[in-house]
């Protein structure tokens, strides 16, 4: 059985499985992970009480858990596919998520170039919305009401757009900008050139500047590197939001103190990142 955990000093939620390995070696385009290391499983029982649930609360983690096939072609990274591919891999996103639209919190993630032997997404349908992402709930609620209803990352692309010093790429549908307060080096962000809660309802999924990004990361490494990508989108009970895409590429930057305090280093500028991946 699964557990939700809640950490007794900062209060942010972990996710403690079982000890089981989750791998599907021939998933279906969307299928749950079989008994995997984080199965959410909707009727799992209540755990045992601790003796002290003020400092130790634990509850069952219910939501669901899938493994989503982006190609069936064996490729390391969804750069290596084509345009087409790639936006066919992301619909897929996009009506799993659909599916699980009662979810308090929908994650989909990737760990693009690692390698393995069939490029999958990971989705995360949760009860709970997570600190962080209720944060940027909170954010994007702040400042419309700040700004007479203005949307935050909207805002955000016009001014970096008008700047130009993070912007690497614009199409018609989107953006891809080296992140202001980037977390660690390279890491990029891809928003729509116009506002949209949800990335799973109808409209562009900029699956043209998804490929775009890891091309370029590729071309800066000399090969696809690691990257972990997730798609943003509107949690329960937001009112102002925006979908987005962010990439950050895991090239073993994690030091003491961002493990310990969450402040992240990052050695590279996001505008040296820009003007290098413009070039590319």
């Amino acid at each position: 059985m699964s557990e939700v955990r809640v950490d007794p000093l900062t209060g942010l939620r972990s996710i403690v499985g079982n000890g089981a390995q989750a791998w599907a070696p021939e998933a279906p385009a969307a299928a749950p992970l079989p008994g995997g290391l984080v199965s959410l499983e909707p009727e799992s029982p209540e755990p045992a009480p601790e003796a002290n649930r003020d400092l130790f609360w634990a509850g069952p983690a219910r939501g669901e858990h899938e493994l989503i096939v982006n190609a069936q072609e064996p490729v390391r990274s969804l750069g290596e596919l084509p345009v087409q591919e790639v936006a066919q891999a992301m619909g897929r996103w996009r009506e799993r998520m659909l599916a699980h639209a009662q979810a308090a919190s929908v994650h989909v993630s990737v760990e693009d170039g690692r390698g393995t032997r069939r490029s999958c997404a990971e989705l995360f349908a949760l009860d709970f919305v997570p600190a962080a992402v209720a944060r940027e709930r909170e954010r994007f609620g702040a400042y419309a009401t700040r700004t007479m209803g203005a949307n935050l990352l909207g805002d955000l692309v016009q001014e970096e757009v008008r700047r130009r010093e993070r912007i690497v790429a614009i199409d018609d549908e989107s953006v891809l900008i080296s992140a202001f307060a980037a977390r660690a080096p390279y890491q990029l962000l891809i928003a729509p050139r116009r506002p949209r809660m949800r990335f799973e309802d109808e409209g562009p999924i900029a699956a043209s500047m998804l490929r775009e990004a890891l091309r370029r990361l590729a071309a800066r490494f000399g090969s696809p590197p690691p990257v972990h990508v997730w798609v943003r989108t509107a949690p329960r009970g937001a009112e102002h939001f925006c979908w987005r895409i962010d990439l950050v590429p895991a090239l073993g930057t994690l030091d003491a103190l961002s493990a310990g305090t969450g402040v992240h280093v990052n050695p590279v500028a996001p505008e040296r990142a820009a003007a290098e991946l413009r070039e590319l």
